[in-house]
């Protein structure tokens, strides 16, 4: 008698998972200005650079000029990558590169990328932890070499997260592209097919559609369909320029700016020309046409030159077109550089074109101060710039000045002001 052997058991369609580890990148790029000045902070003390993020966690650069360690007594320069928010046991990868501004292109790099860990990725145990170099460079070399230029140095750092995830979508994926639809408008305002409105902008024509501006734009909506004639086809524009009209178009049909030199550099010009540049001309235009996202793009170039010489003439500009993110940027900016813009020529135009402003920045002022007296130091006060030491009359001045109203803040703001930045106790 034969026996049977066991049946085998039948097998479903097979499962399957892969598990990834990989690292998340990102880089950042540090720029030091005024080196020599920077020396003589002190050991163990650090120039940071703004937080970037990168696979999730802020991270930050920081430059010791005079070195981190006592025992090397300034020899070399430090450089370390921190983390700067909460986090545990981050793993990571690190390359930190000095560039060399010659242009020959022999940078100093330390990396982690491209080559074998013993112990694999760093690891971060917690906010604060660092990674880097004591010795990252010796200082008198460094002085002399390509790498400082202008006594400017610059420094990128890339850093490269170490993130594990089961993943099943990438056994089988489509990709998707981006986006095309800015191209597709962009070719529809070009080449002015079934247009049914042309602006007249200085004798220049342009053509574009009626149900595209008024999308966009709660303005035109109401001039094409609930105030005008619907049958008036041409428009004539009298308060804009050819150039920022055409910008003006651009950004409505595609959601972006033009690449224009003379916009990216318009806001280092100062008043009275600065109302003339294109970037200005530009956020009166969003301003016209209701269009948020232009004005915030047009003020994230204003921003990026405001200075001392700058700040007042900004700020002004930025009140008139309601632009209320710049305009606290510059408030505070001018706030925590008090002395020094009250003697520039801007603030002499703020002083007599824009006296609401004045109340707006002596708030400004105090609201520095108050943060300063609870920040345990960790800035210079805003009204310690007008005196030598801790006199107690400078706090007795600015609080009869809140308590009593307005004709105690201009008052005040005429201390300020006379003199170009005498401290409010010597008015006597």
């Amino acid at each position: 008698m034969l026996s049977s052997s066991p049946s085998s058991p039948r097998l479903g369609s097979p499962s399957s998972s892969r598990s990834v580890t990989e690292t998340v990148n990102g880089s950042h790029n540090f720029t030091i200005r005024g080196y020599s000045l920077a020396k003589g902070i002190g050991v163990g003390k650090h120039i940071a650079s703004d937080n970037f993020t990168v696979g999730g966690f802020q991270w930050a650069i920081y430059f010791y000029p005079d070195g981190k360690n006592p025992e090397d007594n300034s020899t070399y320069v430090s450089v370390f990558i921190a983390l700067a928010s909460e986090g545990n046991d981050v793993r990571a990868l690190f390359e930190l590169t000095l560039l060399d501004q010659s242009g020959a292109g022999k940078h100093k790099v330390h990396s982690h990328f491209d080559r074998s860990l013993e112990s694999g990725p760093y690891t971060l145990k917690y906010r604060g932890s660092m990674w880097g170099y004591k010795r990252f460079f010796r200082r008198n070399m460094l002085e002399s070499s390509v790498f400082l230029k202008d006594d400017c140095l610059k420094i990128n750092c890339t850093v490269g997260v170490v993130v594990s995830a089961i993943d099943c979508s990438r056994l089988h994926s489509i990709h998707v592209p981006e986006s095309d639809i800015g191209e597709h408008f962009g070719m529809l305002l070009e080449n002015e097919e079934c247009s049914d409105v042309t602006f007249n902008v200085s004798g220049k024509k342009f053509h574009a559609h009626k149900l595209v501006l008024a999308a966009r734009s709660p303005v035109f909506e109401t001039e094409f369909f609930n105030g005008m004639d619907e049958d008036n086809h041409v428009i004539v524009i009298t308060d804009m320029e050819p150039k920022v009209f055409k910008a003006l178009l651009q950004y409505i049909y595609t959601d972006t700016l033009v690449e224009d030199e003379d916009f990216l550099a318009s806001s280092s010009s100062c008043m009275p020309s600065l109302s003339d540049t294109f970037a200005a001309k530009l956020l009166a235009a969003s301003e016209k046409y209701g269009l948020p996202r232009l004005r915030l793009m047009c003020e994230s170039v204003l921003c990026r030159d405001i200075s001392v010489d700058s700040v007042a003439n900004i700020l002004a500009l930025a009140d008139r077109y309601h632009a209320s993110d710049l305009k606290s940027v510059c408030l505070k900016f001018a706030a925590e550089n008090l002395v020094a813009v009250m003697r520039s020529d801007g603030f002499e135009y703020l002083k007599e074109n824009c006296p609401l402003l004045q109340s707006e920045l002596l708030k400004t002022v105090a609201g520095c101060e108050e943060e300063f007296s609870g920040g345990g130091g960790k800035s210079r006060s805003v009204w310690a710039q007008f005196s030598d030491g801790g006199d107690t009359n400078d706090r007795s001045v600015r609080q009869q000045t809140w308590e009593n109203g307005g004709e105690r803040s201009r008052s005040l703001w005429v201390q300020l002001s006379d003199g170009g930045g005498r401290s409010p106790r010597q008015e006597g």
